[in-house]
């Protein structure tokens, strides 16, 4: 657990629109929205003090209003949700925020705590993410699925949708980790992300994370091993695994 005086708050960013399936944070998931089963299962990690949707659409607001969760309208103009989550942080007073995706129906609730821990172990750690390795090729090949490589510290060195590094001479120290798209920030540096330009990686790659290793602002990275079953929803074929996977037994 962080110590008491660290505050630390989940910001679940929420938008109505999207490109391949509208409206998905309200899709009902076994009598649910899919917003809902996110904030339940973020709830359940012990780190957190507060959890908030951002949204700047009322029909999302009203949901999580109507299901007993906190929400908050944020502008229509955020260019991404970092910076929806941060205008949520000034509005607060956490010293850590997480950024928790509002695709993840079934987020796994110690990711949360893996990624609030090294702001506690004395690492100088302002900005965290978490990686899990993977074996798979189909991945490896998949531009949709994100590749990070680290220093032997556990700090970012380079997020791609390419394969890196590339196993040409293949042992048993090869090992290839994608990237899992939970965030931690403190306060100062989520305030500073959301202050900066895109920058040339970040738009050649389709990454934000980009945009703060091209600061020099430094990323530390966790291994972790949960959520392998995990389904995020970006399309109907999605919607329709997580509903089978979360169906109620019997």
């Amino acid at each position: 657990m962080q110590p008491r005086s660290m505050r630390v708050m989940g910001v679940i960013p929420a938008r109505y629109q999207s490109s391949r399936l509208e409206g998905k944070p309200l899709a009902d998931i076994h009598g649910k929205p899919m917003i809902q089963h996110v904030y339940e299962r973020a709830r359940q990690a012990r780190c957190l003090d507060s959890v908030v949707v951002a949204t700047d659409d009322p029909r999302i607001f009203e949901a999580v209003r109507g299901f007993g969760g906190e929400a908050m309208m944020t502008s229509a103009s955020h260019r991404s949700g970092t910076d929806r989550v941060a205008e949520v942080a000034r509005a607060g007073e956490a010293d850590v925020i997480v950024n928790v995706q509002g695709d993840e129906p079934m987020l796994d609730p110690q990711m949360i705590e893996e990624i609030v821990a090294p702001f506690t172990q004395g690492i100088g750690a302002e900005f965290v993410t978490l990686k899990r390795e993977t074996r798979d090729e189909a991945v490896w090949a998949d531009p949709g699925v994100v590749k990070v490589v680290t220093d032997l510290a556990g700090w970012a060195l380079y997020f791609s949708r390419s394969l890196v590094p590339y196993p040409r001479n293949r042992t048993a120290r090869s090992r290839v980790f994608e990237h899992i798209g939970l965030y931690a920030y403190s306060r100062a540096c989520l305030a500073r992300l959301s202050a900066l330009a895109p920058t040339p990686l970040e738009e050649t790659e389709s990454l934000e994370q980009l945009r703060a290793l091209e600061n020099g602002i430094r990323l530390y990275v966790v291994e972790t091993e949960c959520g392998r079953h995990s389904v995020a929803v970006d399309t109907p074929a999605d919607l329709d695994e997580v509903r089978r996977l979360l169906a109620p037994v019997g």
